[in-house]
């Protein structure tokens, strides 16, 4: 069969291509950025591409006539403002419509969210909304609406991480006992895989979820239980949703646009009230437990798939960002840092490899983080996000507060493009390069200003990169990891 895969550089869409293949699908892959899907994914040589942003509908390559299914699994909540992402989604959703009603596809597969609340959230409101656009298609509509999705990389999971790992005690608004019905993303990606082209699942919505039923401070708490810490949370009733947004976003990795959608969704309960699932695909999903045991196990073996964090969030960067690989000479400023050393090129490359998230920076880290949190300060993505493999790195991968623009070992070369706030733009380049029997790690940092405060900015920080890039070059050519 030949399928469909819209979002196939998301957290979901990247784990269901290998399930697609491995049952011997033909599976079409619509993207924004054939580069980025080439660099980024093992699959790239066993699908076919199609290039199209579906906010530009002129951008979209026609679908092919003989598709029999589609997963759509787009969505445009992640850094953008509150009041956009309803229309975005809306539009994005109207333009797929356009193209797949030329095509002869039996099937449209969305995943959504549990929606049984009469007083939505935006972001419920905006899934469901969606869901009716959906239904305008030629293709019957499969639905299946999921609550909180548990996996390693995973957003509610990351940000259940970030708050139980970071605070002993939490004072929390009321939300935390609103109640929710986890399942984990090994179930979802067997349930999307369970109704393709059933036609028993035709022009049917079906809500999923594991056989828990938790409130937000019980998933905490047994997250806590899992990982054998003692935390304490303290319900504050007088918090508002705003104060709550504003809380979540500096605890967290998320955007604050997201931590708003979020809260605002924490009002509603997220419970499978539907059970017709189990008569189309019966099946025994995993306990809360159980989700978090496997999630720590993709972390511990560096095998995570996908993050929700390499996103590319609307606002800090544009669909096109690897058009700017090539960091730009004219109108821009400069520092370099040449040092030479004598030890194993691959122990250095595997050491710039790793920089940025656990590892940090190499030298005057506290630096870094004072840096990321005044970014988070100014509405930024700070530096919390981390990254989502410790040895691994792809283009598109988030770095805490930067954007990969290239990894390439071969060529010994990592590019880097700053998200965080600046009065310009940024790029962050290291290359180690042999020449005339000496070896050295070359690093580049350009700035490119925006006007009179952007050429103030570069001149008021430049004192603190004389010591910080050369440190950190030093240090990337002589870390030992501990044994």
């Amino acid at each position: 069969m030949k399928i469909l895969l819209a979002g196939a550089n998301g957290y979901i869409g990247t784990r269901l291509i290998p399930v697609l293949l491995e049952q011997g699908h033909n599976v079409v892959c619509l993207v924004r950025d054939k580069r980025r899907f080439h660099e980024n994914s093992d699959y790239s040589d066993h699908v076919t591409l199609l290039t199209g942003d579906l906010l530009e509908p002129e951008s979209i390559e026609p679908f092919p006539d003989d598709i029999d299914a589609t997963y759509y699994l787009v969505h445009s909540m992640t850094g953008t403002r509150d009041k956009e992402f309803p229309e975005l989604e809306a539009a994005s959703a109207g333009n797929f419509i356009k193209s797949l009603n030329k095509t002869n596809c039996r099937q449209i597969i969305y995943l959504s969210g549990i929606t049984n609340d009469d007083n939505l959230s935006k972001h419920l409101k905006s899934r469901r909304n969606v869901e009716f656009i959906l239904l305008e298609g030629n293709a019957a509509l499969t639905v299946l609406r999921a609550s909180i999705i548990i996996g390693s990389g995973s957003s509610s999971f990351e940000i259940i991480r970030d708050l139980t790992e970071k605070l002993p005690v939490m004072t929390v608004p009321r939300w935390v006992n609103t109640k929710c019905q986890p399942i984990a993303i090994r179930d979802v990606l067997a349930y999307l895989q369970s109704v393709l082209l059933n036609e028993k699942a035709f022009n049917r919505t079906f809500d999923i979820g594991g056989p828990d039923i938790l409130t937000f401070r019980q998933l905490m708490l047994t997250y806590a239980e899992v990982r054998n810490l003692k935390r304490y949370i303290i319900t504050l009733p007088f918090l508002s949703p705003k104060i709550s947004s504003y809380w979540l976003y500096f605890v967290t990795s998320t955007s604050y646009t997201l931590a708003q959608s979020l809260v605002d969704s924490m009002k509603n309960e997220t419970i499978v009230k539907d059970h017709a699932i189990d008569e189309i695909a019966p099946r025994k999903c995993l306990t809360y437990k159980e989700a978090l045991e496997l999630a720590f196990v993709k972390i511990e073996q560096n095998s995570i798939a996908s993050s929700w964090k390499d996103a590319l969030n609307r606002g800090y960067l544009k669909p096109g960002f690897m058009d700017q690989f090539k960091v730009p000479q004219n109108g821009t400023l400069e520092y370099k840092v040449k040092t030479p050393f004598k030890r194993d090129v691959q122990e250095v490359l595997n050491n710039l490899w790793a920089i940025g998230g656990k590892r940090g920076w190499y030298y005057w880290n506290w630096i870094w983080n004072l840096r990321g949190f005044l970014d988070k300060v100014a509405g930024g993505v700070g530096s919390r996000r981390g990254r989502t493999s410790n040895i691994n790195i792809s283009p598109g991968d988030a770095i805490d507060f930067w954007r990969v623009l290239l990894a390439d070992k071969l060529n010994k070369r990592l590019l880097l493009y700053a998200e965080m706030k600046l009065p310009g733009e940024a790029w962050l380049e290291f290359k180690i390069i042999e020449r005339h029997g000496e070896t050295f790690l070359s690093q580049i940092a350009t700035f490119r200003p925006k006007g009179l405060w952007g050429r103030l900015y570069w001149a008021l920080m430049f004192p603190f990169h004389i010591f910080i890039f050369k440190g950190m070059a030093e240090q990337i050519t002589k870390f030992e990891e501990a044994v």
